[in-house]
C-alpha cells in the first residue's frame, strides 16, 4: 500500500505492523513479505540502519565478515563466515556487507555496515515508511492499535524491532554527573587526561581501546572480573582487550580493577570515583578529569510496560517466550537484539547469540514463520525420503549456520508422522524440549563448560524425551562415519 504522497504503508489496518528499520526490522519485514502477510514497516529514522547509524562510537563493529571463505558468497554455508549481512531467498540479495568492505579489517566499519543494510532494503524490495514515529500502543476488540506521528495502525500482531539502545546506568549514586557511553566525545577531547570508565563489558573496553592512544591514564572499573577464561564463551571480543593486556603486563597505560562503585563525586578538578574492592578488599578512590558510564542499554519500550509487557534484567529487556512473544502481552513480539529476552535453555550457562545480527537474523526468519502459521499463511512442510534423513541431519550438524551461530538455541527438527518424515525446519530448541506430541528428533550444535563443541541429538518417542551427545571432532567434521553410525542407532527405534 502507498499513500497519495508516494510513501509506503499509510496508516490503516494490517495483519502485522513492524516498528524499526534496523537489521531486525528489515529482516522481519522481508520474511513476512515472503509469506505474503499484509504488513507495514514504520520507522522514526530517515534511512535503514537503526543503531548502526550511531553505534559503535569508534566505528568498527565487533562481528566479523570474511570476504573470501571456503564457501562462495551467496550460499547458505557462507553465512557462517559473514556475521553482518541479512538473509534472503534470492542469492543475489545475500552477502551484501562484504561487497562494501575495504578489507583493511575483518570487521566492517559502521559506514560499510550501513551501506550493506541500505543495499539490502533496496535490492530486496523492503519498503519502509520513514519519518513515522511510534508514539503509543493500546488494545481494542480487534487487536492492537499503534499510534504514530502519521496516524493509527491497527493489527493482529506487532513486532517491535526498536533496539536495545536506551542508555542505562544502574543507579550508582552521583551517576547523573557523568556522561553515558552514548555521550562520548571525540577522542581528542580526552588527550592527556585521566579517564575512569565504569563498566568492563564490550562498550567499556571499546572505549578504553579507542581512547588508549589519547588519554594519559585509563581505569576500567566494575564489581565483577573480566571473564574470558574460555575464549569461545567470553562475553568480550579479543580485539578490545589491549587495555587489559597493558594492565596484566604492568604497563602504565591502563588499569582494570574489580570494585563496586560506591558513588561518583564531582569537584572543581573533575571527578572522584569512590569504590570498594571485590576480588581485592579495600577502599579505592580514583581521581579523574573525565568519567564515562558504560553500564549498558535497555530496550526502548515506550508505553509497552503499561500495556502489560513484563521485563527482565533490571527492567531493561522484555521477557519473551521461545518465539519472541511477550510472556505477558499476547500479540506483542520483538525482533533484533531485544530477542535476547528469550533466553533459551542456557545449558552450561551458554547464552544465545541474539544480541548480534548473525544470531537475531535467524530469530527473525523463525519468527516470521511462526506468525504466518498463527495467522493462516503457513507454507506446506516438506516430506523427507527415509534414506535421506541421516545424511541430511549430519550435514546440518556439520554446516548449518543457524546451528553453529545459535549454539544450543536453534535446532533442526523433523517429525515422524503417518504421512512420512516431515521436515519442521529450524525451531527454538527450548520449544522442542518443552513441547509434547508426535515422535520427532531435533539436532543442535552445543558447547560444554570447557568450550568443547559437540553435536547433540534430542529424541522424542512415545511421549518421552531423551538427550544424546555425539563425539566432538577436531575439525568439526560431524558428517563422518562415526557420527553416521551413532545417529542411525538413535533414530532406528523411530522407524
Amino acid at each position: 500500500m502507498s499513500a497519495p504522497d508516494g510513501r509506503p504503508h499509510p496508516p490503516g489496518r494490517y495483519e502485522v505492523v513492524v516498528v524499526g528499520s534496523g537489521p531486525g526490522g528489515l529482516q522481519t519485514s522481508y520474511y513476512l513479505g515472503r509469506y505474503g502477510i499484509p504488513h507495514a514497516l514504520v520507522s522514526a529514522d530517515d534511512a535503514p540502519g537503526g543503531m548502526f547509524r550511531r553505534f559503535p562510537v569508534f566505528d568498527r563493529l565487533i562481528s566479523w565478515t570474511k570476504p573470501d571463505a571456503p564457501f562462495e558468497p551467496g550460499t547458505r554455508e557462507y553465512e557462517a563466515y559473514d556475521h553482518n549481512s541479512l538473509l534472503a531467498e534470492d542469492p543475489a540479495h545475500r552477502a551484501l556487507v562484504p561487497r562494501y568492505m575495504d578489507r583493511a579489517f575483518d570487521v566492517p566499519a559502521r559506514p560499510e555496515m550501513e551501506a550493506g543494510l541500505e543495499a539490502f532494503a533496496e535490492r530486496a524490495g523492503v519498503l519502509v515508511r520513514y519519518g513515522c514515529r511510534w508514539e503509543g500502543t493500546r488494545r481494542d476488540d480487534d487487536g492492537l492499535v499503534l499510534t504514530t506521528s502519521d496516524g493509527e495502525y491497527r493489527c493482529a500482531a506487532a513486532v517491535f524491532a526498536v533496539g536495545v539502545t536506551e542508555p542505562w546506568k544502574g543507579g550508582i549514586p552521583g551517576e547523573e554527573h557523568a556522561p553515558h557511553y552514548v555521550e562520548t566525545k571525540k577522542p581528542s577531547a580526552y588527550r592527556g587526561k585521566r579517564l575512569v570508565i565504569v563498566g568492563k563489558r564490550n562498550s567499556g573496553f571499546e572505549l578504553a581501546n579507542g581512547l588508549l592512544p589519547w588519554a594519559r591514564e585509563i581505569v576500567l572499573v566494575s564489581p565483577r572480573p573480566v571473564r574470558f577464561g574460555v575464549l569461545a564463551r567470553s562475553p568480550l571480543r579479543v580485539r578490545y582487550l589491549q587495555p587489559y593486556e597493558e594492565y596484566v603486563r604492568g604497563g602504565s597505560g591502563a588499569l582494570v580493577v574489580d570494585a563496586a562503585i560506591e558513588r561518583i563525586e564531582r569537584n572543581e578538578a573533575g571527578y572522584v570515583v569512590r569504590t570498594k574492592g571485590t576480588t581485592w578488599p579495600g577502599d579505592l578512590d580514583f581521581e579523574a578529569e573525565e568519567v564515562i558510564v558504560a553500564t549498558g542499554f535497555g530496550t526502548a519500550l515506550g508505553d509497552l510496560p503499561e500495556l502489560g509487557v513484563a521485563t527482565t534484567r533490571d527492567g531493561r529487556i522484555p521477557a519473551q517466550t521461545p518465539f519472541w512473544e511477550s510472556v505477558s502481552a499476547p500479540g506483542v513480539f520483538f525482533a533484533g537484539n531485544a530477542t535476547q529476552g528469550a533466553a533459551g535453555l542456557q545449558k552450561q550457562g551458554l547464552a544465545a547469540n541474539s544480541t548480534a545480527v548473525n544470531g537475531f537474523r535467524y530469530n527473525a526468519r523463525v519468527l516470521a514463520r511462526h506468525i504466518a502459521e498463527r495467522l493462516g499463511y503457513a507454507r506446506p512442510r516438506p516430506i523427507l525420503r527415509p534414506e535421506a534423513l541421516v545424511p541430511y541431519l549430519l550435514a546440518e550438524l556439520a554446516r548449518a549456520p543457524e546451528l553453529w551461530i545459535q549454539k544450543g538455541y536453534l535446532a533442526r527438527v523433523v517429525a515422524f508422522t503417518d504421512a512420512g518424515i516431515r521436515d519442521d525446519g529450524i525451531l527454538p530448541l527450548e520449544h522442542f524440549v518443552d513441547s509434547v506430541g508426535e515422535d520427532s528428533v531435533a539436532v543442535a550444535v552445543e558447547m560444554d563448560g570447557d568450550g568443547t563443541i559437540y553435536p547433540a541429538v534430542y529424541v522424542r518417542r512415545g511421549g518421552r524425551l531423551s538427550e544424546h551427545h555425539l563425539d566432538p571432532h577436531p575439525t568439526y567434521a560431524f558428517d563422518g562415519e562415526p557420527h553416521r553410525a551413532g545417529l542411525e542407532a538413535l533414530l532406528r527405534p523411530l522407524g
